[in-house]
């Protein structure tokens, strides 16, 4: 099942004006190795916000509001929820709700070049805090590369119905506007890669080899390496970068049904350049990022 992911354009952009402050320098934690900045933002769940080159002003990502990060974001069965006035589902986020509720950051801690945190995330459509999950993510800077581990963790009873995970939602600055991927049956061996400019609402793509870039007119960009998918749902809205709401997002997605007891890692990195330069980057870590998908529990069918 294939479903609009997270954003805060159309419905909300159209139904309510809550516009995201402009944020405070307190907000933001920033590691940095020399080579490429990363940077979290405190009031949206740690969410992963800055991402350039380290000698680079240029903010590569999209932080307009808790939905728009590099975040993680789960999806379970209908709970009369409202996105504005769609129906939505459970749909625990990292960054916090769409209407500018922030999650709760139970820890954080960093140094020169790692960062760590725990999140309690909002439920996206509802709002409220859900103590039955737990999020965390661990950062550290390698090279050129922010290598990231995720980890969700899930104490509740309902049984929910398998559907698309986000691993993880991937929103970048909307000047990037041409996405870039490998769509070949021999991933790996250099074979041309594919340029294109998705649409709106989601499209599907095949990605063998794990990875997807948003790059500019110069052919240079920011890339997510995700081993742990082999698909991704993708998405362009507005026709130029300063259109009202223009946004360049994908998230590679996996199957699986959030049930009791479930604790799901997997690993993703982050890298800056051209789609050659990037390629490189993420086929020299392939072999190292942990990308193991939950068992599927026995009755996991939805209730």
């Amino acid at each position: 099942m294939h479903k609009i992911f997270l954003s805060s354009i159309g419905l909300a952009l159209t139904y309510i004006s809550l516009p995201a402050a402009e944020p405070q320098p307190s907000e933001w934690i920033y590691i940095d190795n020399g080579q490429v900045r990363l940077g979290v933002k405190k009031a949206s769940g740690a969410g992963i916000a800055w991402f350039s080159r380290s000698d680079s002003k240029e903010n590569l990502l999209d932080h307009f509001d808790h939905g728009r990060l590099v975040q993680q974001s789960y999806y379970g069965k209908k709970d009369g929820s409202l996105w504005v006035e769609k129906p939505w589902c459970w749909n625990p986020v990292q960054g916090g709700d769409y209407t500018h509720q922030a999650s709760e950051i139970l820890e954080i801690t960093h140094d020169a070049t790692t960062l760590h945190a725990r999140v309690r995330p909002r439920n996206w459509a509802g709002g409220q805090l859900l103590p039955e999950c737990e999020m965390k993510q661990h950062i550290r800077l390698e090279g050129n590369l922010a290598i990231i581990k995720f980890g969700f963790r899930y104490t509740g009873s309902e049984v929910h119905p398998p559907t698309h995970q986000e691993v993880p939602a991937t929103f970048i600055n909307p000047a990037y506007d041409k996405m870039v991927i490998y769509q070949g049956d021999q991933p790996w061996s250099d074979d041309p890669l594919t340029t294109s400019q998705p649409g709106w609402p989601n499209e599907s793509r095949k990605i063998p080899e794990g990875w997807a870039a948003w790059v500019n007119a110069e052919n240079r960009g920011v890339g997510l390496f995700a081993p742990v998918a082999k698909e991704l749902t993708c998405y362009r809205f507005g026709s130029s970068p300063t259109a009202t709401g223009a946004c360049s997002y994908f998230a590679p997605i996996v199957t699986f049904s959030i049930t009791p007891g479930l604790h799901f890692e997997y690993e993703a990195a982050l890298a800056v350049g051209t789609p050659e330069e990037m390629r490189a980057s993420f086929k020299a870590i392939k072999d190292k990022l942990k990308a193991v998908l939950p068992t599927p529990p026995v009755n996991s069918a939805a209730h």
